[in-house]
């Protein structure tokens, strides 16, 4: 039975090296059985900002981003659910599927830092322990009226932002996205790639 179950939600617009290498991080420094890389449905933090690739597509990224990674899978259960996508939710599905485990919701610096902009903030509290990603030299000063756990992950400048300028300006991807996810990406034409078979 799972024991101790990471939740590292985001948006994966598209999944990269750098979710990959946290994922794997926290996974062994805190000894869990499992990560779900849970996929948001509508990131409400994040509307009318930007255009969110559909969640489906989105999903199938992270699916071909975690095939064959032990202890890493990708998470559905937010865009079953439908409409935006709260943690606290998610959290409260996870506690009834799977009632005996010890719940973790891992956060990048930047979601850390923002922690106290979400909605319903207390009911993450409550239902699982927070986990601060810290880089190497560069520690995160989450908000102080919560505890955390911290776990030390390489700095990998990667972003998605950027990742999906890359398809529109020709610069390499090599190394930032694995294959899997990359043959994806075209086989969907996301970001303006064009098919793998039209290359």
């Amino acid at each position: 039975m799972l024991q101790r179950i990471g939740l590292f939600g985001g948006t994966f617009d598209p999944p990269h090296v750098g979710h990959l290498v946290t994922a794997i991080n926290v996974r062994h420094a805190l000894g869990l059985d499992l990560v779900i890389l849970m996929v948001a449905n509508d990131p409400w933090q994040k509307q009318g900002t930007r255009h969110i690739s559909p969640a489906n597509d989105r999903l199938a990224l992270v699916q071909s981003a975690v095939a064959g990674v032990d202890g890493l899978v990708a998470g559905d259960a937010e865009i079953n659910r439908g409409g935006p996508s709260y943690t606290a939710d998610t959290l409260l599905e996870l506690a009834a599927k799977y009632p005996s485990a010890e719940l973790f919701t891992i956060l990048g610096d930047d979601a850390a830092g923002g922690l106290t902009s979400w909605l319903r903030i207390e009911e993450v509290v409550a239902l699982s322990q927070l986990v601060v990603v810290d880089r190497p030299g560069a520690p995160v000063i989450p908000p102080t009226q919560y505890t955390w756990l911290r776990v030390e992950s390489p700095r990998l400048e990667v972003s998605s932002t950027d990742l999906r300028s890359r398809f529109s300006d020709g610069r390499p991807l090599d190394y930032l996205i694995t294959q899997p996810v990359l043959e994806q990406i075209y086989a969907r034409s996301m970001y303006g790639a064009v098919n793998v078979a039209d290359r």
